[in-house]
């Protein structure tokens, strides 16, 4: 799918300093990535840099490839749970159905219905090269499966129910 930036959304797609993450039609996006096999101090330097600009965006994920490393990590801050760094996560299972709302910090402004599992289970690795799992469900199965995607080159573009598809300044607060 094309994606046309609006001519009023375009300044939020310029990288710079506050804005550090990459954004469409950048290739990095839809690079399949590379597993760690060991986990280094240039890891756990880009884990803290995307997690910092996870915040400063407001996101609730993001993954390596958004800060233009091709590599299999993502962070994860889904509402209130303290923010996770997993390394090489691979969803393990699957469960139920859930249809909701999606943008991406490297699509910004455009969302639309994404229909995903209601609940996963993720083994992966923590920053010190601790194996972890993490049973998730409703949101924090969604941002999960989004970051996953990610790793795999796949955008939630390519996953959205097309005629839910709509532009929106993720910097005007709608409430």
């Amino acid at each position: 799918m094309d994606i046309v930036v609006p001519e009023s959304f375009k300044y939020l797609y310029e990288r710079n300093a506050s804005r550090p993450v990459f954004k469409i039609p950048d290739p990095i996006l839809r690079t399949v990535c590379s597993p760690i096999t060991e986990i280094g101090p240039h890891h756990r330097d880009l884990i803290k840099r995307m997690m910092k600009a996870m915040d400063l965006a407001n996101g609730v994920g993001l993954a390596a490839p958004q800060m233009g490393e091709a590599v299999r990590i993502i962070v994860v801050a889904p509402g209130e749970t303290k923010p996770l760094a997993l390394i090489n996560p691979e969803i393990v299972e699957l469960s139920g159905e859930q249809i909701g709302q999606e943008g991406c910090l490297s699509i910004p402004g455009l969302y639309g219905d994404v229909l995903r599992a209601e609940t996963v289970v993720v083994d992966a690795y923590d920053h010190t090269g601790k194996p972890v799992r993490y049973e998730m469900d409703g949101i924090a199965a969604r941002v999960i499966q989004h970051e996953v995607d990610h790793l795999d080159g796949v955008l939630f573009t390519d996953k959205v129910d097309v005629a839910t598809l709509h532009w929106m300044n993720p910097e005007i607060d709608e409430d």
